[in-house]
């Protein structure tokens, strides 16, 4: 089998090239000066004020030609021949595009497939099931987001959050499945009332327990919901990661979504959903130059390596993503992100106000360090606005964090065990 991704392809390999571009039309760093003008303009003009910041193309460049990244505090024409010059730029723009095709061909017909077999569901709701991944501990439900597949949380055995927990716990992972024809019709109280609280009254049901509640990114907004309306089912809650204030650290984000607001209104309701390539798409915005990074690296690792093996595991699962319900989808867009109603205690499941102020049970949230999708600062708001919750800080990325090589130590472990005991709220 051929994989197909990283997905959306055209996007990505426009994206590559139009980088180039720039860099070879203008000799552009990757963070520019507030000064615009090309120094090409301007023979006696260095390069660059700051040698340091030159653009990759124009490292790579200057390397090609032997010449010290101090060279060019000097004027370029005295440091450089420009015709040799330019020709060594064009040729590492050229070089840097092949590297990111070597990596994405690489990355394709990689022979590594996952083999990590899920438990058999106990328990089903439309496309939602209920895995039980064991243990005698209390029991612990796992909800991840409704846009990637659940099996982030169990991606290989010895990056498990839910084999960790079920040494632990009795671990049961929701699995939201994807949306079929009347489930693209479906808001977030038709997720929260009619899948996620009914999967806790599942789990206390097998388990004679009220549940621990972990939710995972998406997951996580989501899992403050039951908690808030439904306190008799959820004994615990772990926030992994959970966005709540969409305008920190979000303002070109926002900027781009009203922008963009025409149309995604459109795409929505042509497809009735928000399909994979477009969420991927929305997620690329917030670092376009990533995907280039990580395949021009991948390019570089020995296949049969362990490094290039987990990277293919994680990418198939970024690739293998979920249409989003096209009404949850407007409501996270346009509500959560276009007027941040969660942290305005303006977001409502039926007709009930989601005000994280009135859980009372023991809360802990793991905020990752790094984390683009999820900006700290939008997990911790969460955090402050429940009483007496507690918060560690992990040196890890938002998806590093639940599959990562260091997640097992950092995250996995401390996890199960507070999930065993968790401290109570003060």
């Amino acid at each position: 089998m051929t994989r197909n991704g990283p997905r959306p392809l055209p996007l990505h390999m426009a994206m590559e090239g139009l980088i180039v571009q720039a860099a070879m039309a203008g000799l552009m760093p990757d963070s520019p000066p507030s000064s615009s003008a090309s120094p090409l303009l301007n023979p006696a003009s260095p390069l660059w004020p700051n040698p340091g910041q030159l653009s990759p193309v124009l490292q790579i460049a200057a390397a090609a030609l032997g010449k010290s990244p101090d060279a060019f505090a000097g004027p370029w024409s005295a440091a450089l021949n420009p015709a040799r010059f330019l020709d060594a730029v064009v040729g590492a723009g050229q070089q840097r595009l092949e590297d990111f095709v070597r990596g994405v061909r690489a990355y394709q017909a990689h022979p590594f497939r996952r083999d990590l077999a899920a438990p058999p569901p106990v328990w089903r709701n439309g496309a939602a099931t209920l895995r039980d991944y064991g243990g005698t501990g209390p029991a612990a439900l796992f909800v991840p987001s409704l846009i990637n597949r659940a099996y982030i949380l169990d991606l290989a055995a010895d990056r498990s959050v839910m084999r960790a927990a079920a040494r632990e716990t009795h671990a049961f992972l929701l699995d939201w499945g994807e949306p079929d024809a009347a489930e693209k019709s479906f808001t977030c109280t038709d997720y929260v009332d009619g899948v996620l609280i009914p999967a806790l009254e599942e789990v206390k049901n097998l388990t004679g327990e009220t549940p621990r509640l972990v939710g995972y990114c998406m997951g996580g907004t989501l899992a403050v919901a039951p908690a808030v309306l439904r306190p008799d089912l959820v004994s615990a809650l772990a926030l992994l990661a959970a966005p709540w204030d969409f305008f920190a650290d979000s303002e070109a984000s926002r900027v781009m979504l009203g922008l963009s607001r025409p149309m995604l209104e459109v795409m929505l309701a042509a497809e009735g959903a928000a399909s994979v390539d477009l969420l991927q798409a929305l997620f690329a915005s917030l670092d376009p130059t990533l995907v280039g990074r990580k395949f021009r690296r991948f390019a570089t690792l020995a296949p049969a390596s362990d490094e290039a093996q987990r990277f293919v595991a994680l990418e198939d699962w970024l690739n293998d993503g979920i249409p989003l319900a096209g009404p949850v989808a407007r409501e996270c867009l346009f509500n959560w992100y276009g007027e941040n109603a969660p942290a305005r205690k303006a977001w409502r499941i039926g007709d009930r106000v989601i005000d994280p102020g009135k859980i009372a049970c023991p809360t802990l949230a793991f905020l990752p360090a790094s984390d683009r999708i999820v900006p700290p600062s939008s997990a911790r708001a969460l955090v402050n606005a429940i009483p007496g919750a507690a918060a560690r800080t992990v040196g890890l990325g938002h998806i590093g964090m639940v599959a990562g090589t260091g997640a097992a130590e950092a995250v996995h472990e401390p996890l199960a065990a507070w999930l065993r005991n968790p401290a109570p709220a003060a």
